[in-house]
């Protein structure tokens, strides 16, 4: 792969492609953190939109959180112009960015955070403008040279000689569906797709330039993204758009719940740009929303405008304790469910009713994290023997990663709680006793 390594990540999960490492050993080895501006704003967008996003970032203590991606989604480029006739280059708006791509990136770099931009995989972006297929090489060296930090690289107006022969993508817009992936041979390589190819071309391409550019694939999981995307770019989108509603992201946990082998260091499933703040979510439902974003080990992408943003969505937020999961140096793995509760096993094609129990290790201890997919209050119940490296013989004290405070005595064989109508408890647990124990055990 030229300048780019590779990671093995076989040895845990069989048929996962190698991780794609970045130039420098670090980018994108954790999920990235940061705004995209598409939720909030759609094509409503200047520099003014981004600089205000910078700013809240850090003044509100986000950057201390961990974010730093300030990304630029669809509807930058001039609808008009659309290509520079001399050199090839896409044109700015320069109406909504006065001092290019790059003096908006240049601003945003003196605050001590990152520049993201946005292109598509099609002759056009979603919202039709101009796209860098069959221009990759240009587009990638321009970005580099604006001071990119981070593409989103969507997967719009594709031309006819580009699709598959066999097709697979599931839409949380029309709901899940296949077609025709149930003709595809049981052996069908999806990693020779022309899909994948078209992700490969930007791939290369973002490999010849001088920066290191964090590399998002928005594929809505397309040709099984999972299966090619770790040795493509940092992180790879799995389904359809997102929505500020319950019935909207409970199908993406669902479909995600099936997949999570495939996320580790330097590639993740990207389960879209966060919700909070946006729409009619309660607040138990914006705990669970970014609870599960952060246990499952999505990039979390603000979507909300920031200067407008309530204390209690900031709070979420700036959750520390879901942060430093999902951030977790040393174990890259995300959680994996461990026990349905009401959740019903249907697959894929299960929509409303993922499962509820989730574990998984990190370097402070076990953490459980529970789901209540029911319109009431529910008293939820697991035993030690469940959970991935607990044991059943020993005693553990539980922290609260919401509160941040301790559950009264310890607790052995087995937990219950009471968790709100669409809530997610977040749970920590630490062996009581002294000496240590490997944290691996029982859990690979």
């Amino acid at each position: 792969m030229g300048i780019l390594r590779v990671l093995s990540t076989s040895a845990l999960v069989i048929g996962v492609a190698q991780a794609l490492v970045t130039k420098d050993g670090k980018t994108g080895r954790l999920p990235a953190m940061g705004f995209n501006s598409w939720n909030a704003f759609k094509c409503d967008i200047s520099e003014e939109v981004f600089l205000t996003a910078a700013e809240e970032i850090v003044s509100l203590g986000l950057k201390d959180a961990g974010y730093e991606y300030v990304n630029i989604d669809d509807c930058w480029a001039d609808l008009d112009l659309w290509r520079d006739n001399s050199t090839g280059r896409i044109v700015p708006d320069y109406k909504k960015f006065p001092d290019g791509i790059n003096g908006t990136a240049a601003k945003v770099h003196e605050m001590g955070l990152k520049m993201g931009i946005y292109s598509d995989a099609g002759e056009k972006t979603c919202a039709g403008y101009p796209g860098s297929l069959y221009h990759e090489e240009i587009d990638a060296a321009t970005f580099s040279d604006w001071g990119i930090d981070y593409l989103k690289y969507d997967n719009c107006y594709v031309p006819d000689n580009w699709t598959d022969t066999y097709y697979w993508v599931i839409d949380t817009y029309t709901r899940v569906y296949e077609a025709p992936y149930s003709d595809a041979p049981a052996d069908w390589d999806w990693s020779a797709t022309n899909t994948a190819e078209r992700y490969y071309r930007m791939r290369d391409a973002l490999a010849k330039v001088d920066r290191v550019i964090n590399y998002g694939l928005c594929d809505w999981g397309q040709a099984l993204v999972e299966t090619w995307g770790n040795a493509t770019g940092q992180s790879w989108r799995l389904t359809g758009d997102i929505g500020p509603y319950w019935n909207m992201l409970m199908p993406i946990v669902s479909f995600t719940s099936y997949k999570l082998e495939y996320g580790n260091f330097f590639g993740h499933n990207d389960m879209d740009m966060l919700e909070v703040g946006n729409g009619n979510l309660t607040e138990a439902e914006t705990r669970a929303h970014f609870g599960l974003w952060a246990a499952m080990k999505s990039p979390l992408l603000i979507g909300t405008p920031l200067d407008l943003i309530g204390e209690i969505d900031l709070t979420v937020l700036k959750n520390w304790e879901f942060i430093q999961f999902n951030q977790d140096p040393v174990f890259g793995e995300s959680v994996r469910r461990f026990k349905w509760g009401n959740g019903q096993d249907r697959g894929w094609k299960n929509e409303t009713m993922p499962a509820e129990y989730y574990a998984g290790p990190s370097v402070r201890g076990i953490h459980v994290f529970i789901l209540n997919v029911l319109d009431t209050t529910q008293l939820k119940s697991f035993d030690f023997s469940e959970v991935p490296g607990l044991d059943p013989k020993k005693k553990y004290k539980v922290h609260d990663m919401w509160t941040h405070k301790d559950l009264p005595g310890t607790y052995s064989k087995k937990f219950s709680i009471k968790v709100e109508s669409h809530d997610l408890a977040g749970l920590l647990f630490t062996e009581v006793k002294k000496g240590k124990r490997s944290l691996f055990d029982g859990w690979f």
